[in-house]
């Protein structure tokens, strides 16, 4: 077995560990059509949104796909944070239970994936404790607020009426709403306090927990958030991965995650992320 050491992989390339999400899929081509010759049935599969993985490799990294699993679940934990560079916790249609932050169902849930949600929480706590880049979106936002004591509101409408439309009626590769940035490390990736983003949530932070809020929709909906005094630990409500090419520069923050991993893995100087930050 290969051993991904700090600093080992292709040409010193980061390996970045990233959630994936358990759903059922048909292998039918449409699975809403009655198919002519025999049936298949939904199966259970791991799956992951392909913007990911291509981004990150964009920016040098090597991304490492985790899957959910109950058996063996704290040798992948201690695994991961002492093997890899990096932690990209992705979105997903699957919601955090209320119970994890210790409310009562306000809406009707379909399901809830208690593996992903153990895995994610576990990986966040140990990769902020070793100091290790940190990277939530959308979902993984709300993971990052949920693993260091934060809690949701469970549904925008419900709870925020007169809320705008979080849920866009376009195509996420189109920007929706603007974000107004804080002073921080999100504000420095970007260069700017204002950036326009796609938005495809129907919950957000309502309590950070231990992070710091950095970014606010203007109804007032947490939309980023960081934790300070660590070398890179954001989470953002929107995704900048399905923003790109079309919008290049929704990708900064992939960027600065990927620089960040990259000192990490020994492959890039300290002072290089330092002086583009400075530059900006």
């Amino acid at each position: 077995m290969v051993e991904c050491r700090p600093g080992a992989g292709s040409g010193n390339r980061p390996v970045i560990a990233v959630t994936c999400e358990r759903r059922m899929a048909s292998p039918c081509p449409d699975a809403t059509q009655e198919p002519q010759e025999r049936v298949r049935p939904f199966r259970p599969e791991i799956a992951l949104r392909r913007h990911y993985a291509d981004t990150l490799a964009e920016f040098g990294c090597l991304p490492l796909l985790l899957a959910p699993t109950e058996p063996g679940m704290a040798d992948l934990l201690e695994w991961a944070s002492g093997n890899t560079q990096g932690l990209l916790i992705s979105g997903g249609i699957i919601d955090i239970d209320p119970a994890t932050y210790g409310q009562e169902p306000l809406i009707h849930y379909d399901s809830f994936d208690s593996a992903r949600t153990q895995m994610e929480l576990g990986l966040a706590r140990s990769f902020m404790e070793r100091g290790l880049p940190v990277l939530g979106i959308c979902g993984g936002m709300q993971v990052l607020a949920v693993a260091t004591g934060g809690s949701l509101l469970q549904d925008l409408y419900l709870q925020m009426p007169g809320a705008l439309e979080h849920q866009q009626p376009t195509d996420p590769s189109t920007p929706w709403h603007e974000v107004r940035l804080q002073p921080g490390l999100l504000h420095r990736a970007y260069g700017t306090r204002r950036i326009m983003v796609n938005s495809t949530h129907h919950q957000a932070v309502a309590d950070p927990g231990a992070l710091q809020v950095s970014g606010r929709a203007p109804d007032g909906v947490i939309e980023a958030i960081e934790l300070r005094d660590h070398p890179f630990c954001v989470g953002v409500q929107w995704h900048p991965e399905a923003l790109a090419p079309r919008y290049k520069g929704s990708l900064d923050i992939y960027k600065a995650f990927c620089e960040t991993a990259r000192i990490r893995a020994g492959s890039l100087p300290t002072h290089t992320l330092a002086r583009e930050r400075s530059n900006q």
